[in-house]
């Protein structure tokens, strides 16, 4: 059991296994750009989906515990977790995580259904090294990207203006994630005294959770050009800290457009986040590549579905 959380691991060599969970949908009032996510039940039926999918991110929170067993407290101060989506998973299903250590600050991840169907594969990292998604991101930059339909707006190398933002226990972050951090860790699979103002922390003060810093990075939403309505989904994600990140502290954010590309089913973008503290020192990086239906666009040339 991890410091900081009540969450029963299997030890087996340099492999530790958590327990099946099942995650909780939360996101099935997102709205964005007037209209239903992904995460909509009758959205995801006109996608040919089995169901609303759980949020990626939300699958983070089983890693948490397996980290802080390999490195203690300190992964909620320089660690990394780099993940690719392999599969969806819809509320009821179980999963559960594992970690392999492959180094002293390195490690595998993997996520798995009780059926044996992949969810997520995953690096854990401390401090700067590469990363899952290091290399998917080089073979994605080489390439042409193709005529775009969806994002041919996008600017690569394009940065937002700087702007703010913080993360309280109780309040609202918007239509994008239309829960707080309260609600989450009530519902969320591994919660932690940890993510609570009020209660005894490392740090003397409540972080936010792994799972929950690419809300904190997105929920005001980047503003890109990217053309709609369409209905998008997360297919890569990767979450930084360079320091603790913690709850009620105003951060500055900035985003950058590094890639864009496409696959048969979707037109798919990458940005980069940046959170520094007011004296200007990094404090975490969300780099997330998303994707956008082409099906879901009302103008896609029928010829190219």
């Amino acid at each position: 059991m991890a410091d900081g959380f009540d969450t029963h691991i299997t030890h087996d060599g340099d492999r530790l296994v958590g327990p099946f969970r099942t995650p909780k949908q939360m996101l099935a009032e997102q709205e964005y750009d007037g209209h239903t996510s992904v995460h909509d039940d009758e959205t995801a039926e006109k996608l040919g989906l089995a169901g609303a999918p759980i949020e990626g991110p939300t699958h983070f929170s089983q890693f948490d515990p397996l980290a802080v067993e390999l490195w203690g407290h300190e992964w909620f101060e320089r660690g990394c977790i780099s993940a690719h989506f392999e599969n969806m998973v819809i509320e009821g299903e179980e999963v559960q995580a594992t970690v392999t250590r492959t180094g002293s600050t390195s490690a595998r991840g993997t996520a798995a259904k009780r059926t044996g169907e992949p969810v997520l594969t995953a690096s854990l990292t401390m401090g700067e090294q590469p990363t899952e998604l290091s290399e998917r991101l080089e073979r994605m930059q080489a390439k042409d990207p193709g005529e775009l339909f969806i994002v041919d707006r996008l600017e690569v190398g394009w940065v937002s203006p700087h702007s703010t933002t913080s993360m309280s226990f109780d309040g609202s972050n918007g239509n994008l994630y239309p829960f707080s951090l309260a609600d989450k860790v009530r519902l969320m699979t591994e919660p932690s005294p940890w993510y609570v103002p009020g209660e005894p922390t490392p740090w003397g003060g409540a972080v936010v959770p792994t799972e929950m810093l690419s809300v904190l990075a997105h929920k005001g939403g980047v503003h890109l050009p990217v053309r709609g309505p369409a209905v998008g989904l997360f297919i890569d994600l990767e979450v930084h800290r360079h320091a603790p990140v913690f709850v009620d502290e105003e951060y500055v954010l900035t985003h950058e457009v590094v890639c864009v590309g496409q696959s048969r089913r979707v037109e798919s973008y990458w940005t980069r986040s940046r959170l520094t503290d007011t004296d200007g020192s990094l404090v975490a990086t969300v780099l997330l590549h998303q994707g956008v239906f082409k099906a879901s666009y009302a103008d896609y040339p029928p010829d190219r579905l």
